[in-house]
């Protein structure tokens, strides 16, 4: 199988890469860290591939997403010229990685924990997602239906709070284990500590998404656990690892996000459970 991979020096992107390099198919990467621009590919390249995955993307954690907004609504062009190379090539099967910031915000609130599913987005009257990382994502999710129209069968993962071992820093999760290990305290949170997200460890995430690659899924899919964890939970949890309890401190004056932010992952639990927990991505973090 001829694969195209864009983004495959990112988080996702490189563990895509090897899992794909482990099926032995062809893979032409396409990596802006090495020179090679996927805006510039999928405006002049006409190579039809079997299978397109686009993983390619500007975020860098919350701090990007609020700091940097237009910075990151060039994920619009960007994806917008993916959907234009997939209809001109007639590549026949896609995956296009959506985003848990592309649900809306009013879902997200304080009080109780709501799991959102995949139709709680409706794209023909769509409500405000999260931030301009957000809109980008809905964006690309409204165009990949016009490219569906033109016969492109699009996988459409919703990722929710993915996190490993080689995460960059800019992320809560490898921000938190780095204070861990660093046996920091007081230990310094973002927010109050209250708010929460459903963490899933990237073997899972690109598990799920070539199982359903596999089924021949298409549309959006959920990936998560289902599993609300607060950022205090998170905190306790990867202090414990590392054999001590500090004070926790709670940033309130910085970005922090939507307050809950939980899937549901039944239609991914059709074709895929996940098995590393928490404590064990943690486990492994604290390891490397």
């Amino acid at each position: 199988m001829r694969v195209l991979l864009s983004g495959s020096g990112g988080f996702v992107g490189r563990h895509l890469h090897r899992a794909l390099d482990e099926r032995g198919y062809e893979i032409t990467c396409v990596e802006l860290a090495d020179g090679d621009d996927a805006l510039d590919f999928f405006r002049t390249n006409d190579t039809r591939f079997d299978l397109a995955i686009h993983a390619a993307a500007i975020v860098g954690g919350r701090a990007s997403i609020d700091g940097s907004p237009l910075g990151v609504g060039t994920n619009l062009a960007l994806d917008a010229w993916y959907m234009r190379w997939l209809v001109r090539t007639g590549t026949p099967r896609a995956v296009y990685f959506s985003s848990s910031a592309a649900y809306p915000v009013a879902l997200q609130q304080p009080g109780d924990v709501r799991r959102l599913y995949e139709e709680d987005i409706n794209l023909q009257y769509m409500e405000e997602p999260d931030a301009s990382y957000g809109w980008a994502k809905l964006t690309g999710e409204k165009l990949a239906t016009y490219a569906e129209a033109e016969g492109c069968r699009i996988l459409i993962p919703r990722p929710f709070s993915g996190y490993g071992e080689d995460q960059d820093e800019a992320y809560p999760f490898p921000a938190f284990i780095r204070r861990a290990r660093e046996r920091q305290d007081p230990f310094e949170i973002w927010g109050d500590g209250s708010s929460t997200r459903d963490w899933i460890h990237i073997d899972d995430l690109v598990g799920a998404t070539l199982a359903l690659l596999d089924a021949d899924v298409t549309g959006p899919v959920n990936l998560g656990w289902g599993r609300a964890t607060s950022f205090d939970e998170l905190a306790r949890i990867v202090c414990t690892a590392a054999g001590y309890r500090p004070q926790l401190k709670h940033r309130t004056d910085a970005p922090q996000g939507v307050h809950h932010r939980v899937s549901d992952p039944s239609r991914m639990l059709n074709h895929f459970v996940p098995t590393v927990t928490l404590e064990e991505g943690v486990r492994r973090a604290m390891a490397v």
